[in-house]
């Protein structure tokens, strides 16, 4: 697809709203009913998925130069993909969120991007992370831990790390635990240690398509070598890369989160916990493994319409409207582990409000970024919580960082509380 694939789509957009709150009747209070961060920001219909509908139709028509507004209407979307759920529940099965992704990549494809990006790509393409860090030490969070290496073994289950968390020192431990729990499940398994590329679901987001794809195959490649067939991951994004990008380059591995696994385990009676962690806790759904955590389903077919009015598609389309992402799982280990007690937020679910890490945001327009976070932790202390827990290595560093030195409230991977209880 392109953006001017969408060019019928943008004029069926009726300017309803929709896309800027939670449903209505999911809305408990005025302070916490917008699911859109960007318009709740900079409060300008141009940063709504209306507003991106109507900038991208200007475009189209070539009636505006691309200027740097231009550019952070379209980049400041975080991608969380609310609004694409309240139009499908509300309202219309239009795809803001597939336009916005076009929107991005039409902008990116004549190098009108961010700055930051350039960045951020050039680290990817020298490095295969973002962070520009040598990929020579991206297998150093597992030494010393009994992993296979599948560039010089096979096994059928392989573990993804992931960029943050094979980099960043304050989460080896968190992705550690999840090692110790597939070890001590007998669980044949292994990593790629250097070999390991980013997943490309933060790229892809930010438009740079091509690149994405080019990380994609080279992950798929090495998969295939070492004979895999599931890919375990702790990351939310890469879970939604794998789940749900994948499969459009030829992908077909069984993809499951580490929460997937941690919930069987405890439900076979092959984990439990012994002992007690008296904790209030909140937890917050990351977007990738929970609204955008649906599965791939192939389509091919028209659009049609129904008494030259309704348009429909032939056959039926898949309606990705979030309902189907990993939401039980956390909350099964969470309400499992001795002492806690989760407080549940007004927006959870496919409803969730963005951690503000997604799209690029995050080191294109650090201060908006970072209000996002802001907003998410006064809705997770509101419920009288002294814990925000999350699934994501990216929210869980967005949500620190925002939070600084904040006395009495604190931010944990799922992860850290299962080590803690074990």
């Amino acid at each position: 697809m392109a953006l001017k694939d969408y060019a019928k789509e943008i004029e069926r957009c009726s300017a309803c709203s929709y896309c800027k709150w939670i449903p209505f009747d999911h809305v408990k209070s005025w302070r916490f009913a917008k699911n859109c961060p960007s318009i709740d920001y900079y409060n300008f219909n141009n940063y709504s998925a209306r507003g991106r509908y109507l900038t991208s139709r200007s475009i189209l028509r070539d009636e505006v130069k691309i200027t740097d507004e231009i550019i952070d209407i379209a980049h400041t979307c975080l991608t969380c993909g609310a609004c694409d759920v309240s139009c499908k529940i509300c309202r219309y099965n239009l795809e803001p969120l597939e336009m916005v992704r076009e929107l991005k990549a039409e902008l990116a494809a004549k190098g009108n991007y961010p700055e930051a990006h350039k960045v951020m790509l050039k680290n990817i393409k020298e490095e295969a992370n973002i962070f520009g860090i040598s990929r020579k030490r991206r297998g150093e969070w597992a030494e010393g831990l009994n992993i296979k290496d599948l560039t010089k073994e096979k096994a059928e289950v392989v573990f993804h790390a992931g960029c943050s968390y094979s980099y960043d020192k304050k989460l080896s431990g968190t992705v550690k635990t999840a090692v110790e729990i597939l070890n001590n499940a007998g669980v044949d398994f292994g990593i790629m240690g250097d070999a390991e590329m980013c997943c490309g679901a933060k790229i892809h987001s930010m438009g740079h398509h091509s690149e994405f794809d080019r990380l994609a195959k080279a992950n798929i490649a090495l998969w295939k070598r070492a004979g895999v067939t599931t890919i375990v991951t702790a990351c939310a994004d890469g879970y939604h890369a794998f789940k749900r990008l994948y499969p459009e380059l030829g992908s077909n591995f069984t993809v499951l989160h580490i929460v997937e696994y941690i919930d069987q385990l405890i439900r076979e009676g092959k984990l439990t916990f012994s002992n007690e962690v008296p904790m209030t806790i909140t937890y917050h759904d990351p977007c990738h493994l929970g609204r955008q955590g649906e599965s791939y389903e192939a389509w091919e077919g028209e659009e049609q319409k129904y008494k030259n009015q309704i348009v429909v598609h032939s056959p039926k389309k898949p309606r990705y409207n979030g309902i189907n992402g990993i939401y039980d799982e956390p909350r099964n280990i969470l309400n499992a582990i001795p002492g806690i007690e989760l407080r549940e937020m007004e927006r959870i679910r496919e409803f969730s409000y963005c951690c503000g890490a997604g799209g690029g945001a995050r080191e294109s327009y650090p201060e908006y970024s970072q209000w996002v976070a802001g907003e998410r932790l006064e809705e997770a202390k509101a419920t009288g919580a002294e814990t925000l827990v999350t699934a994501c290595p990216w929210c869980k560093t967005n949500f620190t960082d925002s939070l600084g030195d904040n006395a009495g409230f604190s931010v944990v991977d799922i992860l850290d509380l299962v080590r803690m209880a074990l």
